[in-house]
């Protein structure tokens, strides 16, 4: 420690976003010096009745050191394969965007670049049908894969379903034993340096200060810190991404578990299911411009599969980022840092990659401009690339049966995925290193919705046309065979929730 080091760290606001960041900051600056203390009012209600998230999650709990058992009992969690699309592209088509990857490639040549001539030789199975987690999903099975297991259990990754207020608590709860403090109020000002114009304290209903160096504002849509204090401003995304409404509600099951989300398109947006141990977490998004919010209730409720277990709740939201995430000494973290819908089940994993490059660029109380900006960088370069992959949705639509679907179509969208676009009607080219929505996603999604590209690669033509097909025949039934031997999701969560003394243990399967 110096006399620079940070001392007080302030997170405004609780939720996941605030609990996430409180958990990892008592878990990585277990330093003896530097204090975090959460501030939270319980008159403020959170949004959501379930969260589907990505793979990424898993690296997260992992480096706090959460049993991942535990972690199922505790926030009523089922796992998560990958997300079905239905009515997307055009109506009555279904297709899959499984985690992991897609069969297996040869000679350095991408797998789909050889199922794509292939599929110009004979009739093919979809291509979800050479993902593993595809396949289990489609049979209702799943299991955890072991470290040492083979191809092609190996190429199955998953995510969790959670209760949010649930996770969110489990998360409180290891912070606190960690050191955490937490204060109950409502902030009603925040006190700002003059010489600087950074915050300097924050002032609660009942009159007590709280003072810090490093502000985090986790304080939802309002952002209370970031934008009505130090005026950061917002980039409005609306044009790409018209939805601006969303209606959640909880309901009883209708059927088995499935281990994947499942996102419907509907008139004028699109409704979100994800079963929850104890409910069906559903939602309906929607473009208030084209639908009323009584008839998208109305369109929510009449979809549900069981019954209708709370009153449906309403909010409105501005697609869009923060135009800073760190300014001054405040840095945000979920909704007040910006909102790129949920359409693929991107917003905890935006939050822990704001903590991830909030550790790596943890600043002292000199606040160094190239610590921020390279912070602002690396966030806005996230957000983009999330919002060009949930655009891509929207736009690679050919349904014409509603004004939405058709102002979609037809919408201007960002050069950078147009680009991307077009590289692959060309050659199927993909390419995609961010950390995020990798070759079999954009795969996955483009042909889903029909962008079907005019050729192939030129070198796949180098590869035996016989021993390729073989090779795909071969990748596709050992994924089937290896589903069948899988035990269902039912019985691999009841593993998961069995008591310590049971003989009965979450199962890991190497084959």
């Amino acid at each position: 420690m110096n006399e620079h080091s940070i001392k007080e760290v302030v997170i405004v606001g609780g939720g996941t976003a605030g609990w996430m960041a409180a958990a990892a900051l008592s878990r990585f600056l277990d330093n003896g010096y530097t204090r975090t203390t959460l501030v939270e009012s319980e008159e403020i209600g959170t949004i959501g009745v379930g969260e589907a998230t990505i793979p990424p999650l898993l690296s997260f709990n992992g480096l706090l050191g959460i049993n991942e058992k535990d972690f199922v009992r505790e926030t009523k969690a089922t796992f998560k394969l990958g997300i079905e699309f239905v009515n997307w592209g055009t109506v009555g088509r279904r297709y899959f965007h499984p985690f992991g990857t897609l069969g297996q490639d040869l000679q350095g040549i991408p797998f789909h670049q050889l199922y794509l001539r292939e599929r110009q030789r004979r009739v093919m199975p979809d291509i979800s049908a050479w993902a593993m987690s595809a396949v289990a999903a489609s049979q209702g099975k799943f299991v955890r894969p072991g470290r040492g297991a083979q191809y092609p259990l190996n190429q199955m990754l998953y995510a969790f379903h959670f209760d949010a207020g649930l996770y969110a608590r489990f998360l409180r709860n290891y912070a606190e034993q960690s050191g955490v403090k937490r204060i109950e109020g409502k902030v009603v000002d925040v006190k700002l340096r003059g010489e600087d114009g950074y915050v300097e304290a924050i002032q609660l209903g009942d009159g007590q200060l709280i003072e810090g160096d490093l502000f985090i504002d986790c304080s939802g849509f309002r952002g209370l810190l970031i934008e009505q204090a130090l005026e950061t401003g917002y980039e409005d995304w609306t044009h790409w991404l018209p939805c601006d409404r969303a209606i959640a509600a909880p309901c009883a099951h209708g059927g088995p578990l499935d281990p994947f989300t499942r996102s419907t398109a509907h008139e004028s947006g699109w409704q979100w299911r994800i079963p929850l141990q104890h409910r069906m977490g559903n939602g309906h998004v929607y473009c208030s411009s084209f639908i009323s919010d009584d008839d998208a209730e109305r369109v929510l409720v009449n979809n549900l599969e069981g019954e209708l277990l709370g009153d449906p709740r309403r909010l409105s939201f501005t697609t869009g980022r923060r135009k800073q995430a760190w300014n001054k000494n405040v840095i945000t973290m979920g909704l007040s840092s910006g909102f790129v819908e949920p359409l693929e089940s991107t917003s905890i994993h935006m939050i822990q990659a704001g903590i991830a490059r909030l550790i790596a660029l943890f600043p002292d109380k000199r606040f160094n401009p190239i610590e921020r900006d390279e912070y602002n960088r690396r966030m806005q370069s996230l957000f983009e690339w999330v919002r060009d992959f949930i655009i891509l949705h929207y736009k690679a639509m050919n349904r014409d049966d509603s004004p939405f679907w058709k102002q979609c179509a037809t919408m201007s969208i960002p050069d950078s995925l147009a680009g991307r676009i077009e590289q692959f009607r060309n050659k199927a080219r993909v390419f995609a290193d961010a950390e995020l929505f990798n070759v079999t996603s954009w795969v996955s999604v483009m042909l889903g919705q029909g962008i079907i590209p005019d050729e192939y690669e030129p070198v796949v033509d180098g590869l035996d046309e016989r021993k390729v097909a073989d090779a795909l025949e071969q990748m596709r039934v050992a994924m089937l065979e290896t589903a069948a031997r899988l035990p269902t999701h039912e019985e691999f969560i009841a593993s998961c929730l069995s008591p310590p003394s049971a003989p009965q243990r979450p199962q890991e399967i190497v084959f």
